[in-house]
């Protein structure tokens, strides 16, 4: 019988100790430069929402000889009176210009959005003849300001009889080349032909693989057109002001430059329409304020979905 000489236990030696690391860094600090400068850009933009916000709850007398200064309070909190005498005055003619600047802004912003769209998605994915011609056209007219446009679409709607009504503002608002152009260079990047080829394969028509497939992948780029379009057709002065006449149609802009002129002129019939003007320039920037909140989640959601790709 043989036997195996035992096999020495290993000694645990202690091993060197390891120089201590200094604790993981974290990103790099940033400096103070950058900071300060996107301080004062807040600053910058919100010192005149502050500003009208602090005049909005002030009376005439206040407004321009208030003791507590332009960007302060007075002593008497009149908001809630001055939001009163705006929706009274002129038998409410501010609301009837609100519903019309919603009206505008809701349908051409909607109509503008769906042409760019499809526009958009036919230049990125379609070869047809005559595409180079048209997007360099689409170039072009991206380059024209709209002011310029205004008095030769006032003669065409003339023409037609079209001027003094909604459509004379609606139908002008349904053209945005800014919006077909972003479409059209999201979509080419962002939805890819190989996709569109499984989906076709399968068996869908080009209207399903647009619905199904592509549109889900355009959806930022969809919520930026359609809050540009909105937030263009709500701001615009020059166009309804050469097109309309009838002061019931006037969007909010118009009326509040109809009520500018008239306190100039001090022609407000006993009223200090000059409160009016700052309380409804306070109305007017909330529905936007509203538009942008609510789809600012699908820009997070677009993000998201492009880190993940």
């Amino acid at each position: 019988m043989t036997t195996t000489a035992p096999v020495p236990a290993r000694t645990a030696t202690a091993e060197p100790a390891k120089p201590r690391t200094e604790a993981v860094r974290g990103p790099r600090q940033r400096t103070l430069l950058p900071h300060l400068f996107l301080g004062i850009l807040v600053i910058y933009f919100l010192v005149p929402l502050w500003w009208l916000f602090v005049a909005s709850t002030k009376d005439a007398q206040g407004l321009f000889g208030g003791a507590h200064g332009a960007l302060w309070f007075d002593s008497r909190f009149n908001l809630w009176s001055n939001l009163r005498e705006l929706v009274t005055y002129n038998d409410g003619i501010y609301l009837r210009w609100i519903g019309n600047s919603l009206l505008y802004a809701v349908t051409g912003g909607l109509g503008a959005t769906a042409l760019a769209v499809l526009a958009g998605y036919g230049f990125a994915k379609f070869r047809f003849g005559g595409r180079r011609v048209m997007l360099a056209v689409l170039l072009g007219s991206v380059m024209v300001p709209l002011t310029a446009l205004v008095i030769p679409t006032f003669v065409l709607f003339s023409n037609l009889n079209l001027t003094d009504s909604i459509w004379a503002v609606i139908l002008p608002s349904l053209l945005n080349p800014f919006g077909v152009y972003l479409m059209q260079v999201y979509t080419a990047d962002a939805v890819p032909d190989e996709l569109l080829d499984a989906a076709r394969v399968d068996g869908a028509g080009e209207i399903m693989t647009f619905l199904r497939v592509a549109f889900p992948l355009l959806r930022p780029a969809v919520v930026t057109v359609l809050l540009l379009s909105v937030v263009g057709t709500w701001n615009n002065y020059f166009l309804p002001l050469a097109m309309l006449a009838n002061t019931k149609l006037f969007p909010i802009t118009v009326g509040l430059g109809l009520w500018q002129g008239q306190a100039s002129a001090n022609n407000g019939g006993g009223t200090s329409l000059w409160g009016l003007i700052i309380v409804g320039s306070l109305v007017s920037v909330i529905p936007l304020v509203i538009a942008f909140l609510s789809l600012q989640k699908y820009w997070q959601g677009g993000l998201s979905l492009g880190a993940l790709k």
